[in-house]
């Protein structure tokens, strides 16, 4: 069984370079992948095109990549908590392509299973259809969207194993297992890392087939996005 445990984010991170597509999964700020983000703010490479469901807050998460400007592009279905994104989207700094949310998933669900191409409903009849090609089946229109094709994808998992098999925990099994499929390279960096078999099979999100390198991750802030308590009585 091979051994696909690295030192840690530096070493995982080591041959994304300028230029480079990566998926990062996460939702709001649940599931980022926290020490790869900042091992990449460090190398500080530019020119990326990040796919992710958002973009981090101002001063966390790919906010921090984005106060860099080492962000390109961004594909992304949610952007409104980010207000350097704003910024740098309104004054044309930033490529931006806004995708509905189940098509983001979709297309990086066709990328793992090997499918070119999805056809959706969502987006028909609005600007998301200009210049892609639309089809009929059954009297219905869709509109037709590419997988995918990303160089990397970086995943965060709270449970891994040295041959790859990844864990996830409530809310963080979001985008994480669909990209977690879906790069070229797949990076996952985890709470908890064991020897291989240790993981109950049953409890398995993402088959270490997958997963090209891991390793155990620290210093985890896990911020909360927008917090909501009950007002006290």
């Amino acid at each position: 069984m091979i051994n696909k445990v690295v030192s840690g984010a530096e070493e995982a991170i080591k041959d994304i370079s300028d230029g480079a597509t990566i998926m990062l999964g996460g939702f709001g700020l649940c599931g980022i992948p926290e020490n790869c983000i900042n091992a990449l703010v460090n190398k500080n490479v530019k020119g990326l095109t990040c796919i992710s469901n958002n973009a981090g807050v101002d001063d966390f998460g790919i906010g921090l990549m984005l106060k860099q400007r080492q962000v390109k592009k961004m594909i992304s279905s949610y952007v409104g908590e980010n207000a350097e994104f704003e910024r740098q989207l309104l004054s044309g700094e930033l490529e931006v392509d806004l995708i509905p949310q189940g098509t983001l998933a979709t297309r990086c669900l066709a990328a793992g299973y090997g499918m070119p191409a999805i056809f959706t409903p969502a987006g028909v009849g609005t600007e998301v259809a200009e210049g892609k090609e639309v089809r009929n089946f059954d009297g219905k229109d869709y509109l037709m969207e590419y997988a995918f094709d990303a160089d990397f994808a970086i995943v965060k998992a709270w449970k891994g194993d040295t041959a790859g098999n990844l864990i996830f925990r409530s809310t963080s099994r979001n985008f994480n297992p669909v990209m977690a499929m879906a790069g070229k390279v797949t990076i996952a960096e985890v709470e908890e890392l064991v020897e291989a078999g240790e993981l109950d099979p049953d409890y398995i999100h993402t088959p270490g087939i997958y997963v090209h390198r891991i390793f155990q991750g620290k210093n985890y802030e896990k911020r909360i996005e927008q917090r909501t308590v009950r007002a006290k009585t």
